[in-house]
């Protein structure tokens, strides 16, 4: 069978006869089987093959809605009712969700076919997946390197073919970044475009779910499933959602104002053939008569600070429900109430997860709080401020998606510091709540692939789409 990089030539192959969906279906089961990635925690073998025999009959009825055909596997931290979801944690190990995440219940509806879920960094904190109570995921181009995180299962799970898309979530670059070390498309929506009903929160503030894929053509598709309104979610947006995968031609022929952030590009730990590759596609797009400018952004060195600050805060909130009584792990060794507590915690949480609960629990405490939460919020005002007022000049920003390309797995897992630096040019999207993707460029000299990062205004994620598909066929 083929190793498909498109929902379309799925399509082509279904129309043709030449696959069904449950040939599909075995295929990629086949292709997991014989992968030592780590990049799923399970299969949904018996689901997807029923699901599988579901969409064909509606394709030979002519009912099948649009994504049909199409294999998608979730992050561990997305609910699929009536399957095991665990954020990658021993704290939820074994739980069953008993409702849908409104991004697959739209899925589903337009026969999408849910194949497993994968592997992440444990709560969805990390920049390598390493932090993984299930072990670390390994990077489909170079398997002794990180694929990224916190998404790394999903984006080595599509570079791998083991899956034709996947969903991930997107904190602070955790779709981006990962989409960048493993070579394909990682799209972060605008904050509140797709529900986060469903969602096994981190950051509440912060998190998106978005797609990973081969193609800004699938990332379309599914964002545009996936979008919209939802009761069970306050903060999703109710402005109307466009065929995005039906405008990906809208900015084709049309020239645009672009940014560029000068610091990203001076900055000591960029990769050179990063820089050049950058420099590259800014003077590729002035031969196309688009107008890309450096600005200037004088929050660089803060927005990393801020993010953690303020996600920590967030998650040491959000996880105080996991405490062996009201939802998870429970230590056997507990004899009391505090035991409880104490003991559940520290035997069900990683040391990552852990470090960021004790840090939020500091800055939230009762001597701290204005002197980090509450300047924290004023200094993220001042970043949403400074990117509004550059959108409000330039249509997009470019700029490195990562630093460096993929680093070899344990080189910075004694270093915390190092590795939250792997999202500076990426956290400002969440930080602002601006959609942005990452599209992959090129080819390092070490064979380790990276990508370019688009950013645009809030809910400009049909033109930022289009945009990106316009690049993505010209570094083809």
């Amino acid at each position: 069978m083929n190793s498909y990089r498109s929902f379309n030539q799925v399509r082509e192959d279904l129309a043709s006869g030449s696959i069904s969906c449950v040939s599909l279906v075995d295929h990629y089961i086949g292709q997991i089987a014989q992968s030592n990635l780590n990049a799923f925690l399970e299969v949904f073998d018996e689901s997807a093959k029923a699901q599988a025999i579901v969409v064909d009959q509606k394709l030979a009825d002519g009912t099948a809605g649009k994504l049909a055909g199409m294999v998608v596997a979730l992050k561990d931290n997305i609910a699929y009712k009536g399957h095991h979801v665990s954020v990658a944690s021993k704290i939820l190990e074994g739980f069953e969700s008993i409702y849908h995440a409104t991004a697959v219940e739209r899925l589903l509806a337009e026969d999408a076919i849910i194949i497993g879920r994968c592997n992440c960094d444990e709560f969805a904190m990390g920049s390598s997946n390493e932090n993984s109570s299930f072990g670390p995921v390994l990077n489909a181009v170079q398997e002794d390197k990180v694929p990224g995180g916190s998404s790394g299962g999903s984006a080595s799970a599509v570079k791998a073919g083991l899956c034709l898309a996947a969903l991930g979530t997107d904190t602070g670059g955790s779709i981006r970044q990962p989409a960048s070390f493993s070579g394909v498309v990682g799209y972060k929506p605008t904050y509140g475009r797709v529900s986060r009903h469903g969602l096994l929160a981190y950051a509440s503030s912060f998190d998106q779910i978005g797609p990973l894929t081969n193609t800004v053509a699938d990332t379309a598709l599914l964002v545009e499933v996936m979008a919209g309104g939802d009761d069970y979610d306050s903060t999703a947006s109710q402005k109307p959602v466009s065929n995005y995968s039906e405008e990906l031609d809208q900015t084709k022929n049309k020239t645009f104002n672009i940014a560029y952030i000068q610091d990203c590009l001076d900055r000591d730990g960029l990769d050179p053939e990063v820089k050049a590759k950058t420099l590259s596609v800014i003077e590729n797009l002035r031969s196309l008569g688009h107008t890309v400018e450096p600005v200037e952004f004088p929050y660089l060195d803060h927005v990393v600070p801020n993010y953690y600050v303020l996600t920590t805060a967030e998650a040491s909130s959000n996880l105080s429900r996991y405490d062996g009584i009201h939802f998870g792990y429970r230590s056997e060794s507990a004899t009391d109430i505090e035991t409880t507590y104490t003991k559940s915690r520290t035997e069900g949480f990683g040391p990552e997860v852990k470090r960021r609960i004790m840090l939020g629990t500091f800055v939230l405490s009762a001597g701290y709080y204005d002197a980090y939460y509450t300047k924290g919020l004023k200094v993220r005002n001042l970043i949403k401020q400074r990117t509004v007022a550059i959108f409000n000049d330039y249509d997009f920003i470019l700029l490195p998606t990562t630093p460096t390309t993929a680093f070899k797995i344990g080189e910075n897992v004694d270093d915390p510091i190092t590795m939250y630096l792997q999202d500076i040019f990426t956290v400002q999207a969440n930080l602002a709540g601006n959609c942005a993707i990452s599209v992959p460029v090129g080819e390092h000299s070490n064979g380790l692939p990276f990508g370019i990062q688009l950013m645009a205004s809030h809910f400009e994620d049909s033109k930022l789409l289009s945009f990106a598909h316009q690049l993505e066929e010209q570094e083809k």
